[in-house]
């Protein structure tokens, strides 16, 4: 029986990289025997041009019905200046919301050919691979009361960071779960020393810890993660933390791997269907130019493989395809620095299907 998925290329750069990740899925239908159909839908402006509304029923209802959907990017200066709850973005935030996507998963492994790529010395981040698990679906992004009022004759913007006993409990199971298949190492990333939130955080994974007595548990402030992650990157394993604290610290770790381009993530729900996109964005300033590095987007098609359509062996063949390519030297412009010619995107998706196919 057929997997089905739903492809949604999004905005600026993201449907040149979904192009190249559509070709690796036929290259491992017809050559690998990978059971799989797609269909495609609309996302962020897309969406708005098309619809005026950045995430369509259709577009929801297929994202339900599929076993997995893979994701360009979204957004760009054109939809700015419309109506906040209309805005690309919101489009993301609802997809997943509605489909309960609460734990994202953002691996930040270093391919050893881009390690001179790094902001970072290459001995600090030789060998790096640290899994962030963020919870995704509450916290201050999607609290209530949220909003901008008068108050004293001027405007105050206010948000609430908000986060239940259950919720903290099921991403704290997702990270320690994940930990038993690595190095068994969680850290968890909060605030308890100035927010109560963080304080009821830190408690509930305390005790979701004692169910996982073959792994270690730690504690750290975020400021101080975010340090450590420039100093000392090798120290973490499994890294645990909420909605906001998860998105800054994923893209700190995305610059110890040489390029945001380079990125995967998956996001899941209970039921064991994913969103799969790249941690980059939508790059409007070089969309339509062949620039942009579509490899983000074919490992978190590797991550689709592995996660939701249990094909570890397909996920490994693609991840190790993408390997070869660099190590022959291949770059697009984001990695390729002074040192080489930078390949287009079309040119980087050829390399990877092509030694898919040797």
């Amino acid at each position: 029986m057929s997997a089905r998925l739903l492809l949604l290329p999004g905005d600026g750069i993201g449907p040149e990289v979904m192009a190249e990740a559509e070709r690796v899925l036929e290259c491992l239908k017809t050559h690998h025997g990978l059971a799989v159909e797609w269909s495609f839908g609309l996302i962020g402006g897309a969406a708005i041009d098309a619809h005026n509304d950045p995430l369509p029923a259709e577009t929801l209802e297929a994202a339900q019905a599929a076993d997995a959907t893979l994701l360009g990017a979204v957004g760009g200066p054109k939809w700015e200046a419309i109506e906040r709850a209309l805005r690309p973005e919101r489009g993301l935030l609802r997809i997943r919301s509605e489909m309960g996507l609460y734990a994202n998963l953002r691996p930040a492994m270093l391919f050893s050919e881009l390690a001179a790529a790094s902001s970072l010395r290459p001995e600090l981040v030789a060998d790096l691979d640290i899994l962030i698990v963020r919870e995704l679906t509450g916290g201050i992004y999607f609290g209530q009361p949220r909003g901008i009022r008068e108050e004293n004759g001027e405007r105050v913007g206010y948000n609430t960071e908000v986060y239940s006993e259950s919720e903290i409990e099921r991403i704290a199971r997702s990270a320690f779960e994940a930990a038993r298949k690595r190095d068994r190492r969680v850290c968890s990333v909060d605030k308890a020393n100035v927010l109560e939130c963080s304080e009821l955080w830190r408690e509930v994974v305390t005790r979701v810890a004692a169910d996982y007595p073959d792994c270690t548990l730690s504690h750290m402030y975020v400021d101080n993660a975010a340090m450590q992650l420039v100093r000392a990157p090798k120290q973490f394993d499994v890294v645990v933390t909420g909605n906001l604290f998860g998105d800054i610290l994923s893209d700190i770790a995305a610059m110890l791997t040489g390029s945001i381009g380079m990125l995967p993530s998956a996001s899941l729900n209970a039921r064991g269907q994913g969103l799969y996109e790249p941690v980059h964005g939508s790059a409007p300033d070089i969309a339509g130019q062949g620039k942009a590095n579509p490899l983000a987007t074919i490992l978190s098609l590797a991550m689709l493989l592995r996660h939701s359509l249990d094909r570890g062996d397909l996920a490994e063949r693609v991840e190790s395809a993408v390997g070869s390519v660099l190590a022959s030297g291949l770059r697009t412009a984001d990695l390729a620095g002074d040192q080489s010619k930078p390949v287009s995107t079309q040119a980087m998706g050829d390399a990877v299907v092509a030694q898919l196919q040797s």
